[in-house]
């Protein structure tokens, strides 16, 4: 049974985390994104706050009403330009002056900038926007008559990627990059053309040029992730490359003050897995500085004086914050980085860095993303944190969170270690209780990994009265490309019996009830979850949320059709056939006894709805009992609202109890509200 004061989805509405922030040149504030998961709206709306580094003086900076993202300081640190609106109108790129908080928006029209980045003399600002160009056509259209209401004109479409997940059929033209006066003004474009500029753009010290990244392949289409930097003059507008080589290469930063380069990237081997490396540029000659450190790189911020850089990335399930040196050596600042997706406990969370100090999100099972300030001592040459800001305090205070454990065990396939966690009921005492109904909850991807961070689909299931495994099996990230690349061209396959060793021994330490089994798990994790039930009839029910059925359909028709076969599969469909339909769970359902739900988002161009429809009818002419749900207007992150997270984990609950003979309805009444208007986690993953 659940504990009176457990969460519940009641408890949605209102939360918030911190998000995106960034120290003032002079070190001594802060400015970051509050977001809060608002009822009215249904959204995750973002507020600009800025606080001391001491945590006094916490203040908002902009509207509640409306929304404001990607803070940057001006080089003076008199001013703040962001993206956002006052609640009316489009997003646009503004500029609050912090001496009298008075606000202007730079640029006008249909198409939200994007990622504004200050010249070094606060002179200028760099940002991206999409420009349209002319669709594609093969007759003329006709003119209907005056007052005439005729249907939409046919849709060309000649590009191998036209639609993208969350974002629906895609405009003609590409993001250019942009110039404005800090000052307001006219804004100038700088690149034109059909190609892809993905990212920020980095400043030269002395102003007169920018890096960025860029493709400028023929095949562009067909070779996305193929990105290389480039130095643009503003004088000029030439272009000078600055790398080479098959592989991405992307947000690049300049040394403060100084020539150095340094940048993201990897070798492209055709592999599924790839760790991203970090790179610096010294006189001309790129070098990687992260060769030895078997993860992926996240993202990086260069020390203020230069003589260091500080890097974020994931290490056994825990998101960690190291200051490296030019030689390699490096220094543990963080652990416990993240928070800023709330629906599964997946790595997130950001980072700021200045002279020996750097701020950063910090999570647990408890609580979302909260501010902490790491301080380097010198002469100990370690760093000491402290915690800023308590943005849920008086929510969670009074609440009991599930309490969360990490366990490891040995998988039947090959004795290799797995790492896992599991979450109680609050109060739960396996003396008083006994063993309990388990859920095993698996994360998509599939290259991502779980980890001890703050999940509310997680603390409501434990609310319900379940016990809770979450488990990184091979493939998953942060544990070096090896154990991830054990999937490569073999997924699922010994995943399988990695989750299955988690759940034995959790019946073995007597906490799982071995007759009252669930599972569940989205994008990836429903792959896994198909997998699992056309494999075995040990659970009582699944949930199977917006998976991959069959290969060969999801590779012909989702969003990015050029990446999917080319490394997650050895040919196209029609030269390797038998490979897709191996590895497809529509292969496997006439295995398939267990009570299945399958849900997805009506809008899911990624796991399109389709792969869904598949195994439900399957399920249906086999006779086996199975429900089809559809979350309307939702794309692949189907909990992004609140409303939507809500509707996912009460169908999942409720579907559960109807096949837990043992409940005594706990599962229904920790999960406060009606089906209709119950409240829920936003976040980007679902």
């Amino acid at each position: 049974a659940s504990a009176g004061n457990s969460l519940t989805v009641d408890d949605i509405f209102g939360l918030e985390y911190a998000d995106a922030p960034r120290l003032a040149p002079d070190g001594k504030r802060i400015v970051y994104v509050r977001r809060t998961l608002d009822a009215m709206t249904d959204r995750n709306r973002g507020q600009l706050w800025i606080i001391d580094v001491d945590g006094d003086r916490h203040q908002p900076l902009t509207s509640a009403d409306g929304h404001a993202t990607s803070p940057a300081w001006s080089p003076d640190g008199s001013r703040i330009a962001f993206i956002g609106h006052d609640g009316s109108g489009s997003s646009q790129l503004q500029v609050l002056w912090l001496d009298s908080g008075r606000q202007t928006a730079l640029t006008r029209g249909p198409m939200s900038p994007s990622d504004p980045v200050w010249s070094p003399d606060g002179e200028r600002i760099a940002f991206n926007r999409f420009v349209e160009s002319a669709p594609p056509s093969i007759v003329e259209p006709l003119s209907p008559p005056e007052g005439a209401e005729w249907a939409p004109p046919a849709r060309v479409v000649d590009r191998p990627v036209f639609r993208a997940d969350g974002a629906g059929f895609l405009p003609h033209g590409q993001s250019q990059r942009f110039v404005v006066p800090a000052d307001g003004g006219p804004a100038r474009q700088l690149t034109d053309g059909p190609y892809p500029q993905p990212g920020p753009v980095t400043w030269s010290s002395d102003g007169t040029s920018l890096v960025y990244a860029t493709n400028r392949r023929d095949d562009f289409e067909l070779e996305p992730s193929d990105t290389e930097l480039v130095r643009l003059d503003l004088e000029t507008l030439r272009t000078t490359a600055l790398t080479d080589r098959f592989g991405p290469d992307n947000a690049p930063a300049f040394q403060p003050r100084g020539d150095r380069l340094a940048w993201l990237g990897y070798d492209d081997e055709r592999l599924g897995y790839h760790n991203v490396e970090l790179y610096l540029m010294d006189d001309g000659e790129p070098r990687v500085l992260t060769a030895d450190l078997d993860r992926s790189i996240d993202a990086f911020e260069w020390d203020d004086d230069g003589d260091a850089l500080y890097i974020a990335y994931s290490d056994r399930g825990n998101g960690v914050i190291d200051r490296l040196d030019f030689d390699g050596d490096r220094t543990r600042v963080a652990v416990n980085v993240g928070g800023t997706t709330l629906g599964r406990p997946y790595a997130s969370g950001a980072f700021d860095a200045g002279s020996n100090r750097v701020v950063y999100t910090m999570t647990t099972p408890a609580h979302p993303a909260d501010l902490v300030l790491a301080q380097r001592d010198r002469r100990m040459q370690r760093y000491g944190t402290e915690r800023l800001t308590r943005l849920n305090a008086e929510r969670l205070a009074h609440r009991d969170p599930a309490p969360v454990e990490e366990f490891t065990y040995a998988s039947s396939a090959d004795g290799r270690e797995i790492q896992g966690w599991l979450a109680l009921p609050p109060g739960y005492d396996p003396k008083d209780n006994g063993p309990l109904p388990l859920i095993l909850e698996i994360h998509g991807g599939p290259f991502a990994d779980y980890g001890d961070r703050f999940s509310m689909e997680v603390q409501l299931m434990a609310a319900a009265g379940y016990a809770v495994a979450y488990i990184n099996p091979r493939g998953s990230t942060s544990y070096g490309a090896e154990f991830a690349n054990e999937i490569h061209h073999a997924y699922p396959s010994q995943d399988y019996d990695d989750l299955m060793s988690g759940v034995d021994a959790l019946i073995e330490r007597g906490i799982a009830d071995p007759d009252r089994l669930f599972v569940t798990g989205g994008s990836g994790g429903g792959v896994l979850t198909a997998w699992i039930v056309g494999s075995t009839d040990r659970f009582r029910a699944a949930v199977v949320a917006k998976p991959v059925i069959n290969w060969t359909s999801f590779v012909l028709t989702a969003d990015y059709t050029p990446f999917f076969h080319r490394y997650w599969f050895p040919a196209p469909p029609w030269e390797a056939q038998d490979e897709y339909w191996r590895r497809s769970p529509l292969s496997k359902v006439g295995n398939v006894s267990t009570p299945t739900m399958v849900l997805t988002g009506e809008a899911d161009w990624r796991t399109p709805m389709w792969e869904s429809e598949q195994f439900y009818q399957a399920l249906k002419l086999r006779g086996i009992d199975s429900v089809l749900v559809r979350i309307p207007e939702a794309p692949h992150g189907i909990a992004a609202r609140p409303s939507q997270m809500a509707s996912k984990i009460r169908h999942i609950l409720a579907w559960f109890e109807r096949y837990d003979k043992e409940s005594d309805g706990s599962a229904n009444g920790s999960v406060s509200g009606s089906a209709d208007d119950a409240p829920d986690d936003t976040t980007n993953n679902g």
